[in-house]
C-alpha cells in the first residue's frame, strides 16, 4: 500500500554507489580518517534503507541527522583541500592518517593525465619514503577531491529531504491507522448488539 517505502529509490542507490566509490579511493590513499567517516556513512545509509523497509520513522530521522553531520564533514574536506586555514603538513597528516603515514590523496599520482617521475638519490625524504614529481595532470588532485565532496553534499541534501518526507508520511499514516483502528473496534461491536436484539424474539 502507500505505507511501503522504496529502498531502491534513486537517493539510496546514488548514496550507496557514491559512498562505496569514495571508500575505495580513500583506502587506496591510506586516508584513515575519511575511511572511518565513509564506513559510518555506509552504515547510516543501510540504517536509512532498513527504516524505509520496516516503516521506522525513528531510523529515518537518525539517518537524516547523520546526513547533516556528513554535509559538515564534506564541507571540511573541501576547505582542507583548498587549504582554507593554512594547516601545517603535520596537522594535515594527523587529520587524514592519524600520523600513521604521510597524507597523500590517491589522485595525486593517479589523476587523469598525470605523469609520475621518481627523484633518485634525494635527501628530502626519510629512508622509508620516496620523492616523486608529478606533472601533466589535466586536473589537480585537490579539485578532484573537492568535486567528490561537493557531490557527496548534493546527494546528502537530496537524501535528507527524502528521508524527512518519508518519515513524515510514515508518522501521518501511523496516526491515521490508529484512528481508523479505534473507530473500527466500535464498529465491530455494533453488529453483535444488533444481532442479539434480533434473536430476542425467538426466545419469547
Amino acid at each position: 500500500g502507500s505505507r511501503r517505502g522504496d529502498p531502491c529509490h534513486p537517493s539510496f542507490a546514488l548514496l550507496q554507489v557514491a559512498a562505496l566509490e569514495r571508500q575505495i579511493f580513500d583506502f587506496l590513499g591510506y586516508q584513515w580518517a575519511p575511511i572511518l567517516a565513509n564506513f559510518l556513512h555506509i552504515m547510516a545509509v543501510i540504517l536509512g534503507i532498513f527504516g524505509t523497509i520496516q516503516y521506522r520513522s525513528k531510523y529515518l530521522m537518525m539517518y537524516a541527522v547523520w546526513l547533516v553531520l556528513w554535509v559538515g564533514w564534506n564541507a571540511f574536506i573541501i576547505c582542507f583541500y583548498l587549504e582554507v586555514g593554512r594547516l601545517s603538513q603535520q596537522d594535515r597528516d594527523f587529520i587524514m592518517t592519524f600520523n600513521t603515514s604521510l597524507h597523500r590523496s590517491w589522485w595525486m599520482e593517479n589523476g587523469p593525465g598525470c605523469l609520475v617521475t621518481p627523484v633518485m638519490n634525494s635527501n628530502l625524504a626519510p629512508e622509508d619514503h620516496h620523492v616523486i614529481t608529478v606533472s601533466g595532470c589535466l586536473l589537480d588532485y585537490q579539485y578532484i577531491e573537492v568535486v567528490s565532496s561537493a557531490t557527496q553534499i548534493f546527494l546528502a541534501l537530496f537524501g535528507f529531504v527524502y528521508a524527512c518526507y518519508v518519515s513524515k508520511v510514515f508518522l501521518e499514516e501511523e496516526d491515521s491507522f490508529d484512528f481508523i483502528g479505534g473507530f473500527d473496534s466500535y464498529g465491530y461491536q455494533a453488529p453483535q448488539k444488533t444481532s442479539h436484539l434480533q434473536l430476542q424474539p425467538l426466545y419469547t
